[in-house]
């Protein structure tokens, strides 16, 4: 995908300091529950429910350091809001691994990103067993709340004490260690089902050719509808968006070699090798394949790498798809250090519109937004429809790479954009955005953050107004500790009762 650099931007004074972003890279091994009582500003009284964040809590075994935080355990935070306040509870999910590693006190597994065995090749050769880390993402669906790992299958866990219950089947649809993603999208009126809403998600069994299962998920937790298909070539997917009638996922342009992998060498993630050559590819996936015969269709685009997306959305038969891109998939060195990471040498993320016609098969893109950015949020009423508004952290700077220290609202109709910045402290992850209750208007609501805050070396929940960022925080509310750098969350009305 194309950049934008800038002569001058090596020179341009920084907007943060390489050890204040990485004290957010420290684990936080003690489980809190706590009312928040440290507050500048005032929590909305009609703010109520539940802020559900998962990311990795723990970034090394016993001193032990892993190679890269996507290897870490998964700690999901909650922070509860009601009546004006917010209380605050952490708990890491006790995974078969995770409690084997704390009583062994060392690394036992390896990792998807690099984390090894202790003892060289040797002790990892041909060592294919893999640690469900449930790290990825957390969602409160059917009654249930779920820790998500991609790569396996779902641990299931009580709402009110985030005590880990075991892992999640759906009743025998999932079979042990089969995969479902880290990455559902909430339809809000699924046309299938009478307008209910639905949760769709997917799988990946990659290989020679990729198999990609589509599960759909009613209200009450059960799968109503579950079809596979087979595609080309290896896929390297974490994310996919939707319409009424499709599912969308970007196939990049990657190789694995297994070789290394089974011969202890190196990870999984490190067999991997983006290929700036190949296009990236479009599979368009119908959802309901039973009342559209028009089968899967590739199309092809430009070399690049898309981890996420923010939304998609048809008109007849043409598909806009809104995604995060990048040049190149920056590659996990072995005997590399991921705190030392070299922002200015890798390619930011921005946000490009791809326009599908199914028809013809003819693909346009456009840039939406050249500023570095990731982490996208929209209203949930617009997911998989024309939307106007959309949010995400972003960089403190115009151009270049760096740590996202700042929340961005683009309006896609006006071209207006309105920034909120915590630099040069303060370290951004991904917001959510809730809708106000009886709302009128697609921004009415707020957004919801967690901020590293250097200086104290502890995390905010940020409160702003999705309406206009620019009158600044209505609330900061502070922890008594850091939250690692997380990855995805979830909002919920549902309030589960604190004393």
């Amino acid at each position: 995908m194309q950049t934008f650099q800038n002569p001058e931007e090596a020179t341009l004074k920084k907007s943060y300091t390489r050890e204040d972003w990485q004290g957010g890279y420290q684990s936080l091994k003690q489980e809190f529950d706590y009312w928040i009582d440290d507050i500048e500003g005032q929590i909305p009284q009609e703010l109520q429910g539940t802020l559900f964040r998962n990311g990795p809590g723990l970034l090394d075994i016993n001193g032990q350091s892993i190679h890269h935080p996507f290897d870490g355990d998964g700690m999901i935070s909650r922070i509860t809001f009601v009546n004006g306040r917010a209380h605050f509870r952490n708990r890491f999910v006790k995974t078969e691994g995770y409690l084997a590693e704390q009583k062994a006190g060392k690394i036992l597994y390896r990792g998807v990103f690099g984390t090894q065995k202790p003892g060289g090749w040797l002790a990892n050769l041909f060592d294919f067993k893999i640690k469900n880390i449930a790290n990825t993402n957390v969602i409160y669906w059917g009654k249930k709340l779920l820790a998500l790992w991609e790569a396996a299958e779902p641990h299931l866990l009580e709402s009110k004490t985030l005590e880990t219950l075991g892992k999640e089947y759906f009743d025998g649809v999932l079979s042990e260690g089969e995969a479902f993603s880290a990455h559902p999208r909430f339809d809000p009126s699924c046309i299938q089902d009478g307008g209910v809403p639905c949760l769709v998600n997917f799988s990946i069994k990659p290989g020679l050719s990729t198999a990609i299962t589509i599960f759909e998920l009613n209200p009450d937790g059960k799968v109503i509808r579950k079809h596979s298909h087979s595609v080309p070539g290896f896929c390297f997917i974490h994310d996919f968006a939707i319409t009424p009638h499709h599912c969308i996922f970007f196939q990049n342009p990657v190789v694995f070699n297994p070789l290394p992998f089974a011969l202890g060498l190196r990870s999984a993630g490190e067999c991997i090798q983006f290929q700036p050559n190949q296009p990236t590819k479009i599979i368009v996936i119908p959802r309901f394949p039973q009342a559209d015969n028009t089968g899967v269709k590739i199309l092809e685009t430009q070399s690049g790498f898309v981890f996420h997306h923010v939304n998609a959305f048809s008109s007849g038969d043409e598909i806009f798809i809104d995604s995060i891109c990048y040049d190149s998939l920056p590659q996990v060195e072995p005997e590399s250090d991921f705190r030392q990471v070299n922002f200015d040498a890798n390619s930011p993320g921005q946000i490009w519109r791809f326009h599908v016609n199914l028809n013809d098969g003819k693909l346009q893109r456009n840039l939406i937004e050249a500023r570095c950015c990731e982490f996208p949020t929209i209203h949930p009423a617009h997911v998989g429809r024309t939307y106007r508004y959309m949010y995400i952290g972003a960089t403190d700077a115009e151009i270049g790479n760096a740590p996202l220290q700042a929340l961005l609202k683009i309006d896609l109709e006006t071209g207006e954009r309105q920034l909120w910045s915590a630099a040069p402290r303060g370290f951004m992850g991904e917001p959510i955005f809730v809708p106000r209750p009886n709302s009128q208007t697609e921004d009415d609501g707020w957004l919801l953050a967690l901020v590293y805050d250097a200086a104290h070396h502890r995390s905010d929940v940020v409160i702003l107004d999705a309406r206009d960022l620019r009158k600044g925080a209505i609330a900061r509310l502070h922890l008594k500790h850091h939250i690692p750098y997380g990855l995805h969350g979830n909002f919920t009305s549902e309030i589960f009762a604190e004393n």
